[in-house]
């Protein structure tokens, strides 16, 4: 019990290295466009990983409330102007919905591991 407890501390991290590995490879698939920048986004997340920072947690933590947030707000936006629920409409509402809820719950126990952190 206590090495799951002492590794749900990096959940958040592989969650979020998992969604750029994926970004990084829907776009070099679909627009053959050169997407390596991206990978520059999981720096941080798999630093953490390596050598965990408490300063950095509650920084990417922070960071990544205020964006999922914004992301909360996007989704809402698209979803007050659907007029008509077709099976891709229905699908987009709840894998988005889904999307939306897991971002925001990663990045506030990011956040929190990172308040609890003994640095």
């Amino acid at each position: 019990m206590k090495s799951i407890k002492h590794l749900s501390k990096y959940v958040p991290h592989i969650y979020f290295t998992a969604i750029i590995v994926y970004w990084f490879l829907d776009i070099r698939n679909n627009e053959g466009a050169s997407p390596y920048l991206i990978l520059l986004l999981v720096t941080p997340f798999i630093w953490q990983l390596i050598k965990p920072n408490r300063v950095v947690n509650i920084i990417l933590g922070s960071l990544f409330i205020c964006l999922s947030f914004y992301l909360v707000l996007a989704y809402l936006s698209d979803v007050i102007k659907i007029t008509e629920v077709s099976a891709n409409t229905s699908a987009f509402l709840i894998i988005g919905g889904l999307f939306v809820l897991s971002n925001l719950m990663m990045s506030i126990w990011m956040f929190i591991n990172g308040i609890k952190a003994k640095s």
